[in-house]
């Protein structure tokens, strides 16, 4: 998919503000997938060829950052923090009680696409773990109770 004409001037005005192309490649790949969803193999060979990179750079710069998916998520795409805090605080049972409760595994997806499940590391919340984040909100100090009520809201 070739990004909209609109994201390609925000992605032009980007390489100006940062003045190398290579500079505005994280925010180039944060632009299409907040347009598409997610960033797929052909958007990263037209990022690679729009700021004149080699495609593998692209592809390590999308497969080592964990906000960036590379298939579509969930409507309510939910990303758990597994890092030490949170795993002190009780974030291996919260995981768990989501798998149970909707029925499918760390990296999976609902067979309606209302629900993606994964475990991701530090989201910096480390003062209110165990946390996690739908979409783009946070749920912090997470407890069974508090997972199950926020599941029904998103019904």
């Amino acid at each position: 998919m070739i990004p909209s004409k609109a994201t390609q001037l925000q992605i032009d005005a980007a390489i100006q503000e940062y003045g190398q192309a290579r500079s505005a490649l994280l925010a180039a790949l944060h632009l299409i997938q907040q347009e598409r969803g997610y960033i797929a193999v052909e958007d990263q060979a037209w990022v690679a060829t729009r700021l004149d990179l080699p495609p593998a750079e692209v592809a390590g710069v999308v497969s080592f950052y964990t906000m960036f998916r590379t298939k579509p998520p969930g409507r309510h795409h939910i990303q758990v923090c597994r890092t030490l805090t949170c795993q002190i605080r009780g974030c291996r049972e919260l995981v768990k009680h989501l798998e149970k409760k909707l029925g499918i595994r760390d990296g999976g997806m609902t067979d309606d696409g209302r629900y993606s499940l994964i475990t991701v590391e530090c989201l910096g919340s480390c003062g209110t773990a165990p946390m996690m984040q739908v979409n783009d909100d946070y749920h912090e100090n997470l407890t069974v109770e508090r997972l199950d009520a926020l599941l029904e809201s998103m019904k």
